[in-house]
């Protein structure tokens, strides 16, 4: 019998909110081995940063949020720097989760995919008929960035909410942009709580999918 064997790159890292930098550097060295282990468990895995101090705010959140979307609880995450206490992101490496930072959630649902692929599918053609027009030429130029880009993400098994435009043609985005506003306001009571100004979610079809996409970026930052 031998025992478990565990990658060098992984072995220093300590607790569930490593620096930034040694999460960069478990990646750089170890490869894709330890870009994907680092993304099934301290990418994407325990309690957040972000509720550290107080977890049963987080759960009572993720209850929350998962009766107003129709998925599961455990289907709900939360990724970046409210996940392990600092940026990874390029232009951000190293910035300290503070109380006022983003909150990037997730949800790994295919029901819940599968509603945003369709009304991402009914926005293009509605887009590009010219039956829903974007009120400026700066917000024409985003919609027809992220029509193109959509097609790419869906493919990969992933579609941002933000993405989609917050319009009554649309309702499970503008169910779930009024449930962001809402959640971000019920923090800002919530005695001990962070209190994010913005909250958005990405929504991947499958764990395989956001396991793959999250060690993807991972790789291609470190």
């Amino acid at each position: 019998m031998e025992p478990f064997r565990i990658p060098d790159p992984l072995r220093n890292l300590r607790g569930a909110h490593p620096e930034a930098e040694a999460v960069l550097a478990a990646a750089r060295s170890g490869g894709n081995s330890s870009c994907v282990a680092l993304a099934r468990l301290w990418l994407t895995e325990g309690i957040p940063y972000a509720f550290a101090e107080c977890p049963a705010v987080f759960e009572v959140l993720r209850g929350w949020l998962a009766t107003r979307l129709d998925v599961d609880p455990k289907e709900i995450s939360l990724t970046g720097s409210a996940r392990i206490g600092s940026s990874i992101s390029p232009g951000k490496q190293g910035t300290k989760f503070s109380p006022n930072s983003d909150l990037d959630l997730f949800v790994v649902s295919e029901t819940l995919f599968g509603k945003l692929r369709d009304e991402f599918n009914h926005w293009t053609y509605e887009f590009d008929g010219g039956i829903v027009k974007a009120a400026n030429s700066r917000e024409h130029a985003f919609w027809k960035d992220n029509a193109a880009r959509g097609i790419g993400l869906l493919a990969r098994g992933f579609i941002d909410q933000k993405m989609i435009p917050n319009l009554p043609n649309y309702p499970t985005v503008k169910s779930i942009s009024q449930g962001m506003w809402l959640l971000t306001e019920k923090l800002r009571l919530t005695d001990g709580a962070p209190t994010p100004t913005h909250a958005s979610i990405r929504c991947y079809r499958s764990w395989n999918h956001a396991i793959q996409q999250i060690s993807l970026n991972l790789g291609s930052i470190a």
